[in-house]
């Protein structure tokens, strides 16, 4: 199966997404592949990062940012159990692509009006795709969210009728936990270092500070 994560608008969570999906599908003991469709290559720097830090890949990332990925995505699909396509935001011609190589597409979405204002141009690019592929699923997926808001929950209200449809499990903002080193009392000087713990074993641990 071809998984793409696809919105016009940036800053989604589309990349965060995928990764996370890819690695729950490996973690199964599945064959997965993620395409990095975004000019921008995210996912290529996490993978490259993965392998700097000598952290086990559970699945392979490839660049493939070009309009011919209906035509490729399929050939590498045969030797994977899933693919999953990480879209770019503001490329039309990709998307396009993305839209006709996938078998279902996953748009992530923030409860926020400026979410949705930006997925409608997401949306018409649906609309075409299924000219030629009248088969193909799509489900928003509501992502960031935080517990309990009113936001959230009107959000999930407007697109529980919608085409397409919103999926019931949302994705909760989660935020990273962090554990400051006391600065020796002696020196007036000392910086804390803070080091972030990401919660997902997908994510090599980083310090900053």
């Amino acid at each position: 199966m071809i998984v793409a994560l696809l919105n016009q608008k940036g800053g989604v969570g589309k990349t965060t997404l995928a990764l996370h999906l890819a690695g729950a599908w490996a973690a199964q003991g599945k064959r997965v592949t993620v395409i990095d469709a975004d000019p921008q290559g995210s996912a290529l720097d996490w993978s490259a990062q993965r392998a700097k830090e000598a952290v086990p890949r559970l699945f392979g990332v490839i660049g493939l940012a070009r309009d011919t990925l209906h035509r490729e995505a399929p050939e590498l699909a045969r030797d994977a159990d899933h693919v999953v396509i990480d879209g770019p935001p503001r490329v039309a011609g990709l998307l396009r692509s993305a839209l006709l190589a996938a078998d279902l597409v996953l748009i992530p979405a923030q409860p926020s009006p400026f979410d949705g204002w930006g997925s409608a141009e997401m949306l018409k690019l649906l609309q075409e795709a299924r000219i030629f592929r009248p088969q193909l699923v799509a489900r928003f997926v509501l992502n960031r969210c935080a517990a309990r808001t009113v936001i959230a929950r009107e959000t999930a209200d407007r697109l529980a009728d919608h085409d397409p449809p919103v999926l019931a499990s949302r994705i909760g903002q989660r935020v990273p936990s962090r554990t400051p080193r006391v600065p020796d009392a002696s020196s007036s000087t000392s910086t804390p270092r803070v080091t972030l713990r990401a919660r997902s074993p997908l994510w090599p641990r980083k310090s900053i500070g």
